[in-house]
This record gives C-alpha cells, sequence and structure tokens, in this order.
C-alpha cells in the first residue's frame, strides 16, 4: 500500500489501455495488462474531429466519398439478394396474392352498389360485398406466408454484417497503426451488438414496406383502370408528384441521420471521457474547459435532430402530396366524372383503392425509407467500410544471451531528458525537467506518494503518453520516431489491471509470444512458481473462465506473459499489488534474472530493496540511489519506509 497523497497533489490520471495484439475471445470488462498503447478517439464518418464534438468540415472529395458509400452499400445488398433469388420468387409470388386482394376490395364495393344497392337489389349488393370480405380474409395466409419468407432475407444480412464486424475489429486491433496507432476501436461494441440489430430490423422493414407498396399499387391501379380510365388522370398526377418529392429527399435525409448518428456517438465519447477522468479534471480545475467541449457536443447533438426533424417535415409534405391530394382531387372532380359516364359506384371505388390501399401503403412505405432507410443506409455505410489487411506481426528481438546481466552494458535501455509533464494546460507538473537514465541489466525500483507521477513516468517512458516537453529515448531511439510494432518490439508495460481472456492457460501465457514453445512456457511457469495456479485451473491446456480467477492469480498470469516476452525493458506499474510479499518476491526476483531491463513502481519496501537502484518521486523533484545512499538524503524516502514498516508491523 502507498500512502495518501499529501493535501493539494493531484491524483496520477487513470489512462486507457488497449491490448496491442487482440485475444483469442476476449472476456467482458477486462482490460489489458501486458503491452498497450493509447485508445484512438473514432472519427466522425463525414470528417475528422479535432474534439469530440468538434467536426471540422468534410474533405473535399466528400461527394466521391459519398458516391463510393452508395455503391457500396448497394452492391452489399444486390449481392445478398442475388444469391436469396429462391426466396424473392417466393416472396412476390405471395404479394401477387395481396395485388388481387386489392384489386377485389375496390372492385367489389364499386359492383355492390352499381349492379346492388343503386338498382334496388340488396342481395346482389351484398354478395358483392361478401366477395370483398373473402377477399379480406385470404389475407391472414397471404401475411403468414410473407412474414415465413422475410427471415431467409434479415437473417443472413444479420449474420453478414456480424461476420463482417468481427473481422474488422480484430483486424484493426492488430493492424500496426491502423487507426491511430492500433488501438481497439471505441465503437466495435456498439457496432456488434446495436447497430447490427438496427441494419436486419430496418432491411426487414424497408422490404416489407416496399413489396407492399409496390403490388398494393399494381392491384389498386389496375382497379381504377378497370372502373374507368379518367381515374388515372386525377390520382397518378399527384402521386408521382409526392413520389418524386420523398425521393429527392431521401439523400439529403440520409446525411441529417448520418450527421446525427455522428453526434450521439461524440455525446457518448464525451460522457466516458468526463466519467473516466473526473477526479484528474476536478483536481487541475479543468471543469469549465470540460463543460464547454460537452456543450460543444451537445449542441451538435442538438442541431442535427433539428436538421433531421426538418426533412421528417418534408416525408409528412411528401405523404400529404402522393396520398390525400388524390383524395382531395377525386372529390373536386366528382361533377365532371359523372359526365363523363362515371358510375356513382364507381366513384366510391375508387376512393375505397386510394383510402384503404393507396393511402396506407404509401405512409408506411415513405416511414419507413424516411426513418429505416436512412438508418439502413448510414449503418451499413459503417459496417461494410474496407477491411483492414492481415497485419504482419512485429519483428522479435532476439533475446540477451545469457550470461552476466550488469556486464558490457552495450547502450542505455531507458534515458528521459528534461522531461516535463502536467495532468492539463495550467496544471502543475508532476514531473518536471526529469533526468533519468536506465542502464541495460539495471534493475530500478521507482517509489514516491499516490498521484504523484509514478504511472506517468512508466506511461510517458513506454510511449503511450507524450510529454509537455523533453526527450524519451528506448535502446537510443526516440520513442516519438518509433512505429507501433517497434515500440512492442522493445518495451512491455504491465499496469495493475491483469487482462486475462478465455482461453487456455497456455494461449494467456504465449499472449505477447505464441510461438513460445513448450520449453520455453515451462521455464516461465517454474520461474515464477506457477504450479499451484496451473494445478488448480486444471492444467495448462484447460480453458480458463476469467471471472472465477482471483486478482492476484490474473497478475499471476500476467507476469508470465511478461517473462515470456521477447521485449528487453519490462514496465511493471504496480502489478504485483494483488499478490502476497513470497509470490511477489519470487515473481519479481524471476524477472530481474530474465535478460533484459526491469523497472518497477514499487509496492513494499522488500520490492524496493531487491532494485540496484531506486528513484524517489516527490513533487517535481526526484532522487535516485541505493537504499542507504536515500535514507540519508531523501526525508520523503524516510517517511516511505516509516510508513512501509508500520503497515508491515
Amino acid at each position: 500500500m502507498t500512502p495518501a497523497p499529501s493535501p493539494g497533489r493531484p491524483k496520477e490520471p487513470t489512462t486507457p489501455k488497449a491490448a496491442d495484439r487482440p485475444a483469442p475471445a476476449a472476456a467482458s470488462g477486462e482490460t489489458d495488462t501486458v503491452q498497450h498503447i493509447t485508445r484512438p478517439t473514432p472519427a466522425a464518418a463525414r470528417g475528422e474531429t479535432d474534439a469530440p464534438g468538434n467536426v471540422t468540415c468534410p474533405a473535399p472529395a466528400a461527394a466521391s466519398g459519398e458516391a463510393d458509400s452508395t455503391r457500396r452499400v448497394t452492391a452489399s445488398l444486390r449481392s445478398l439478394l442475388s444469391r436469396r433469388k429462391g426466396v424473392l420468387a417466393k416472396l412476390a409470388a405471395w404479394s401477387a396474392a395481396e395485388s388481387a386482394q386489392t384489386f377485389l376490395g375496390g372492385y367489389c364495393v364499386a359492383r355492390s352498389l352499381d349492379d346492388g344497392f343503386l338498382r334496388a337489389a340488396p342481395s346482389t349488393g351484398l354478395l358483392w360485398l361478401a366477395g370483398a370480405a373473402v377477399a379480406i380474409l385470404f389475407g391472414a395466409p397471404v401475411v403468414r406466408g410473407v412474414f415465413a419468407q422475410l427471415p431467409h432475407l434479415t437473417e443472413p444480412l444479420r449474420d453478414q454484417l456480424v461476420r463482417g464486424s468481427v473481422v474488422r475489429a480484430l483486424r484493426t486491433a492488430t493492424t500496426a497503426g491502423g487507426g491511430g496507432g492500433g488501438g481497439v476501436n471505441a465503437t466495435a461494441v456498439s457496432r456488434l451488438t446495436s447497430q447490427t440489430e438496427i441494419a436486419r430490423d430496418s432491411f426487414a422493414g424497408l422490404v416489407l414496406a416496399t413489396r407492399s407498396f409496390v403490388f398494393v399499387a399494381v392491384g389498386a391501379l389496375v382497379g381504377l383502370l378497370s372502373l374507368a380510365p379518367q381515374f388515372l388522370l386525377v390520382v397518378l398526377p399527384p402521386l408521382v408528384l409526392g413520389l418524386a418529392l420523398f425521393t429527392a429527399s431521401l439523400r439529403p435525409m440520409a446525411r441529417a441521420q448520418h450527421r446525427y448518428l455522428d453526434a450521439d456517438e461524440a455525446v457518448g465519447l464525451r460522457a466516458e471521457i468526463t466519467r473516466t477522468a473526473l477526479r484528474d479534471t476536478v483536481a487541475c480545475g479543468a471543469q469549465e474547459a470540460t463543460a464547454a467541449q460537452n456543450r460543444r457536443a451537445v449542441d451538435e447533438a442538438s442541431a442535427a435532430q433539428r436538421a433531421l426533424a426538418r426533412w421528417a417535415s418534408v416525408r409528412t409534405f411528401s405523404v400529404a402530396t402522393a396520398g390525400q391530394l388524390p383524395v382531395l382531387l377525386l372529390l373536386v372532380t366528382t361533377p365532371w366524372l359523372l359526365r363523363q359516364g362515371v358510375t356513382a359506384g364507381s366513384v366510391v371505388g375508387a376512393l375505397t383503392y386510394v383510402l384503404q390501399s393507396l393511402l396506407p401503403a404509401l405512409h408506411t412505405l415513405m416511414t419507413v425509407l424516411g426513418a429505416a432507410g436512412a438508418r439502413l443506409f448510414v449503418v451499413l455505410d459503417r459496417l461494410t467500410q474496407p477491411v483492414p489487411p492481415t497485419p504482419t506481426p512485429p519483428p522479435v528481438p532476439a533475446a540477451a544471451p545469457p550470461g552476466p546481466r550488469r556486464t558490457g552494458r552495450a547502450a542505455t535501455a531507458l534515458q528521459l531528458r528534461h522531461v516535463r509533464a502536467a495532468y492539463g494546460p495550467g496544471a502543475r507538473p508532476v514531473l518536471d525537467a526529469l533526468e533519468l537514465t536506465v542502464e541495460q541489466g539495471e534493475h530500478l525500483a521507482v517509489v514516491g506518494p499516490s498521484g504523484i507521477g509514478k504511472s506517468t513516468l512508466l506511461h510517458i517512458s513506454a510511449g503511450m503518453l507524450t510529454p509537455d516537453r523533453g526527450d524519451v529515448r528506448l535502446f537510443g531511439r526516440a520513442v516519438a520516431a518509433c512505429p507501433p510494432p517497434e515500440l512492442i518490439a522493445l518495451r512491455v508495460l504491465a499496469p495493475q489491471e491483469a487482462y486475462v481472456f478465455t482461453g487456455t492457460l497456455r494461449d494467456n501465457l504465449r499472449y505477447l509470444r505464441p510461438d513460445a514453445d513448450r520449453a520455453a512456457v515451462d521455464r516461465a511457469v517454474d520461474a515464477l512458481a506457477l504450479e499451484p495456479l496451473v494445478d488448480r485451473v486444471g492444467g495448462l491446456d484447460r480453458t480458463l473462465t476469467p471471472d472465477a480467477l482471483s486478482l492476484g492469480e490474473r497478475q499471476l498470469i500476467a507476469l508470465g506473459r511478461a517473462h515470456l516476452a521477447p521485449a528487453p525493458l519490462l514496465l511493471l506499474d504496480e502489478a504485483t499489488c494483488h499478490l502476497d510479499p513470497v509470490a511477489e518476491s519470487t515473481a519479481e526476483r524471476a524477472l530481474s534474472a530474465r535478460p533484459g531491463t526491469l523497472v518497477v513502481v514499487a509496492h513494499r519496501l522488500s520490492s524496493a530493496l531487491r532494485a540496484d537502484r531506486i528513484l524517489v518521486l516527490d513533487g517535481t523533484r526526484a532522487q535516485h540511489g541505493t537504499h542507504d545512499e536515500l535514507l540519508g538524503r531523501s526525508a520523503l524516502y524516510r517517511d516511505l519506509v516509516g510508513h512501509w514498516n508500520q503497515v508491515q508491523e
């Protein structure tokens, strides 16, 4: 346990951690333990973001990008439908029956008036109405047949999107430098779950609405033509005008939907950032700046929602033009129609076609296309993005030859020169003009109160955080200039939160060195005394249940990974805090004996005493030396030793 921070000293921030390489089956809710880099902020689909909620203007090639999106989405749907021709044929057959039902509905009403009730023959009129009722009753098996075929279209689409999302997430996570450092995209889970469900449901609604409108319109128009050709002159112009207006609004409506989804994701991202960094925000007095960023994200979401509402009003106007204007025109032109020889029964039949068939089908089609159709286009655009190429594994450096570890050092393992780092603009630095050199083969312990900057130091050393000023070098190479694969090959960072995925214990141990043979795994198990853990879980090749492991057992597995890793520099950020003193001693001695360099944030006095040298962080000052040297010249180190001794007693 480290002592509590002194008053006024800010707590060290918690940085997001993501795996350099994905687990074969990641356990839910876990974070990576051994090698990781920062997670990139997802960019808006129509333009990169300079900060969450602040979307910059799209690039000049946005129009061509939109055309590419349209081609990609339509190609995906066309490919799916081309493989389901049998299903489409059955769906069309059932829908043809719906056309017949629509035709009989209006025609029977017209005949019941003209041939029955208006001619004082009620029995004939009732017979025609009975025919209309039978047509309505036959609609039930038609609906059943349609819905029986629908899953054969929607479920393959969902399965295809889920597979693509999984492959894309894994490829993105393992592609060197992909997405801003190979980190896992924060929206991957949303795309795998909610967005694939949105696509399936939207596609189902679109198929139902389009099929219904097409076949209902065919039945209604044939019925109108059979009653009197003049009806087409009255009904078709407003119908075509409304459909044309609605079709013209589909693309801008999709853009508005796209903007709204981007803004909604930005609000969620800001909420996540605010929640995880709340302690540091308050400690650094950055409440106003954080609130301003959050307000911008919310304002953008509000503006996007208003734009979406405006296009929804266009959809309402289109429905009124195509569906309700024909009814008004039929009523207004009734005297003219009667003068043309159209019967009263035919006028009522025409109204039946428009009110009971065309108008509901049209309203459903425009509602689904305007809402579900726009959502489907946007979601498919995201889910059908090109899959990153299969990554090439990073070069694995040759392990240092066995022998004396602290002789013949060719170069420094880690060097920090004039490094300055603060938790935010205007905040007091936690590291200021820090000078540190760690030789190859050296074992360094880092100590200091909580929140003093120990984790920040290790994250800067690993290249995960960029200091405000100063130079950081690993084995003579500038960290800022090292691509992710090179950083992966040079260092391993093990934080407190030990990540274990669902898989065998052997696979978990070989997470950072998949080519490790059986003998290398056995040596790591022996060195870290993992035999009790191996026996408890049922052997190295037994599948682990991450939730069944204790925090200490997870840390032991993470330390076993670090021992097997080929990287020559190990950085342990209190990675043994859940181990008992004996297990911690065994692990640190094994890692220290491993060829390479070891830097440990010490959790106990015994951990510091095992190191060749100790670095004491005290605000912006830093002192280093052996245990005896620091007892003589560092008051903070004497206080820490006294605190550790009290805890031990």
